[in-house]
């Protein structure tokens, strides 16, 4: 009686410290990540979320730890709107990029000021590598959009907003293939690198 009293204690002690093995690495794997930009405006820092965007994030990361956006330029700069880059490099070539990840716009993140979220065409599942800033509360951007689908956002600026002022306010004018939008001094990605592993 006494072996099964011990059996039983144990076989509830291992499935319980198992549990709560798997709660915390289930909760390690959802911790934001941080992701450094150093640009030629200066450095900051972009907050990710994973649990609000799974495979947003995921496509995102991959393109930091594939180098992609490094020698990019932000090429879409509008005051008062947000900022654009991750496409383009400083020659206004169009990168390659990876199949395009399902619209995770719903997710309840909203594209106010400070946060980081998906460009993409009319198509909301079309979205690949370019990612813009929100300068400003952008409402309109929101699932459900006017279009009927909104932008993901999947992170937030957590330092060096004073860069993205900077940026933002940029003089722009036409370059490479765009009429309007572009800065008419480069603004450079020098480097995308991951501070924290998610």
């Amino acid at each position: 009686m006494a072996f099964a009293r011990f059996t039983r204690w144990t076989v509830g002690a291992w499935l319980t410290a198992i549990a709560l093995c798997s709660g915390a690495s289930s909760a390690l794997a959802q911790e934001p990540a941080r992701v450094k930009f150093s640009t030629s405006a200066g450095a900051f820092v972009v907050e990710v979320y994973p649990e609000k965007a799974p495979k947003t994030v995921e496509n995102f990361l991959q393109y930091v730890k594939d180098k992609h956006y490094d020698g990019t330029i932000f090429h879409r700069v509008i005051d008062n709107f947000m900022v654009q880059g991750g496409g383009f490099d400083a020659q206004y070539n169009q990168k390659p990029t990876r199949p395009p990840v399902p619209l995770e716009a719903n997710n309840g993140l909203k594209n106010d000021v400070g946060t980081i979220a998906m460009a993409r065409t009319s198509n909301p599942n079309s979205a690949t590598s370019q990612f813009f800033i929100n300068v400003k509360d952008n409402a309109m951007l929101n699932a459900p959009s006017p279009d009927g689908f909104g932008y993901t956002v999947f992170g937030k600026v957590v330092s060096g907003s004073e860069v993205i002022q900077k940026i933002k306010s940029s003089p722009t004018g036409a370059g490479g293939p765009f009429q309007t939008d572009v800065p008419k001094t480069s603004i450079l990605i020098n480097s995308v690198t991951l501070e924290k592993k998610p």
